[in-house]
């Protein structure tokens, strides 16, 4: 019954309507037909049955605004309490949960299982443990899941087709852990769930268009346009970590092209290359960035090119996306001071005219926000078309 309701939610009007009163409310329904450029019909027509569900309640009348001619304003805001989503995240070396609510606000606190085995039959067992574990208060009104993976994701498919990290090829995840945890599931690329989460709470809200890029173990990035997070014909629009930009052939990357962003910024090729520069085969990226803070030259130097190509990269995507701001975030900008002078140069020098003064704002963000993330594309799935 529940999912049969939330199916007659799912049109973009309502889409709209609800996160809008996610991000703004309470607010009255003239507010929300500004703020969206929806009609009053349109906006009516989209609350109604989810008042009638319970996503949405109307509070008492405000004494802000008149509604018609002579009608009293009554605030609408999300019933928090209506549902609970589990979110994960899954990385190479852990799984982090949450359980948010309606509101996408973390009501039970993150647990993790770390991943000694990668393969899909564990990882699976290992979410439907996790599930188990978060969910004993909740279960009764916990019905969604959603699931962050790095990689190329198809959401509506929900299949993971391609993670490098985990090794994995066309994965029909979805159906797994559907099956593992009874729970509606809902699969997405970790750096778009955390997009949502930062449109819906973070440097997003009230942005018609800004993009998220991240820096670690990969170089991530994922745009919103039009109020809306893009996927793309082929769903990896934004993957700027993929934007050949070394001069010559470059160093191979992962995805078997030559010279990417990733293969020049990543975690591992960071660290590939600093072990060569300091002639220490047992070197990591804690190392490396000690060694670059106390001035090895050679290793700051791959730091330098490392920063250079995300700015290349950068640069290539607000040229022809246009976003008003771009969002860093990810592991990586634990170290962001050995990369941002870099960045910066090679922003300005290859973004073109006025698109220069796009600000990048540096964001770190802690991973249970990417497992937050992951809940609320759930969220977001009860109202997407």
């Amino acid at each position: 019954m529940l999912l049969n309701r939330a199916r007659l939610l799912a049109s973009p009007a309502a889409n709209t309507v609800f996160t809008t009163v996610l991000t703004r409310g309470p607010v009255v329904r003239p507010e929300i037909a500004r703020i969206t450029g929806l009609s009053s019909a349109a906006v009516t027509k989209a609350v109604k049955p989810m008042i009638e569900s319970g996503y949405l309640e109307e509070l008492p009348q405000g004494p802000r605004t008149i509604e018609g001619a002579g009608r009293p304003a009554r605030p609408l805001a999300v019933r928090a309490d209506r549902e609970f989503f589990v979110g994960v995240k899954v990385t190479a070396d852990e799984l982090i949960g949450v359980v948010t609510d309606l509101r996408a606000q973390v009501v039970r606190a993150a647990h993790r299982i770390p991943v000694i085995d990668r393969s899909v039959e564990q990882v699976v067992r290992d979410i439907a443990v996790l599930v188990a574990e978060l969910t004993p208060a909740h279960a009764e009104r916990t019905h969604h899941i959603g699931v962050s993976v790095s990689g190329d994701v198809d959401r509506p498919g929900g299949v993971v087709r391609y993670s490098p990290f985990l090794g994995w090829h066309d994965v029909p995840l979805a159906e797994l852990v559907g099956e593992a945890t009874g729970l509606a599931v809902t699969v997405e690329n970790d750096v778009k769930a955390l997009t949502v989460a930062e449109q819906w709470f973070g440097e997003g809200v009230g942005a018609d268009s800004f993009a998220l890029a991240t820096v670690g173990v990969g170089i991530g990035c994922a745009l919103v346009v039009n109020g809306r997070l893009v996927t793309g014909g082929y769903g990896v629009a934004g993957e700027i970590g993929h934007i050949p930009v070394a001069s010559g052939d470059g160093p191979d990357c992962h995805c078997g092209a030559r010279g990417c962003v990733e293969a020049i910024a990543s975690e591992e090729a960071i660290v590939t290359r600093a072990r060569r520069a300091a002639g220490d085969p047992e070197l990591d990226m804690a190392g490396a960035i000690d060694r670059a803070h106390g001035g090895d030259a050679a290793v700051r130097a791959v730091f330098d090119e490392a920063g250079k190509a995300i700015g290349l990269g950068l640069a290539a995507m607000v040229n022809l996306v246009g976003p008003e701001r771009v969002v860093v975030s990810g592991e990586g900008v634990a170290a962001y001071d050995l990369f941002e002078e870099q960045i910066r140069a090679a922003f300005t020098t290859q973004a073109f005219g006025a698109a220069a003064r796009c600000p990048l704002v540096v964001r770190p963000l802690p991973w249970e926000e990417w497992a937050r993330g992951a809940a609320a594309v759930s969220i977001q799935s009860l109202f997407a078309a």
